[in-house]
């Protein structure tokens, strides 16, 4: 009777985890995306790709809200007070205060993704040269790419003399790969 047992769960078993392993939709457990509206509606909005800025989010929190990092970033997308007043400036996007910009997801996203769309304007849409001025500052990505250090590849991302950098472009990329492998549309 046990060894009846054994040969009926094995296969059962075997089927089941074949079942998931072909099936993307439980992929979506170890891959989630979270505050789908906010991120769809300021995609549409500054016409970044909503993968983009969910692997940044990805990268930069976990989607966990209110953090603030060492060197004083704040919130979901870890934004520099001194970069979000001069985007809020720039972009005339709703005051904000750095407690609002911490706490509030969907402003935090807001002031990002206008960000992300002032660096693909500088930067010509190249994912990569953004995604790396996101991190290091556009001067930084400028200097770079101007000197000739680095192309803007990712197969010389190498060559970025600031560590936390590639890893970052690297991150980012990862989990974009992984969203868009995961998720047939946003």
């Amino acid at each position: 009777m046990r060894i009846a047992k054994k040969r009926f769960a094995l296969p059962l078993f075997l089927l089941v985890l074949a079942a998931l392993f072909f099936s993307s939709g439980w992929m979506s457990w170890v891959y989630p995306i979270g505050y789908k509206e906010e991120i769809r509606k300021q995609s549409e909005s500054y016409r970044i790709d909503p993968f983009l800025i969910a692997s940044i989010i990805r990268v930069e929190t976990n989607f966990r809200p209110s953090k603030e990092s060492r060197v004083g970033a704040l919130g979901i997308m870890q934004l520099m007070p001194d970069t979000a007043d001069w985007a809020i400036k720039q972009g005339k996007l709703p005051e904000a205060t750095p407690d609002r910009i911490k706490h509030e997801p969907e402003t935090n996203i807001l002031i990002g993704t206008w960000y992300l769309r002032n660096l693909s304007d500088q930067f010509g849409d190249n994912s990569l040269e953004v995604i790396a001025a996101y991190n290091a500052g556009p001067g930084n990505v400028k200097k770079w790419l101007d000197s000739g250090l680095w192309d803007g590849t990712l197969e010389n991302v190498r060559n970025i003399p600031i560590g936390e950098t590639r890893h970052y472009i690297q991150r980012v990329v990862y989990y974009y790969n992984q969203y868009t492998k995961v998720y047939e549309t946003f």
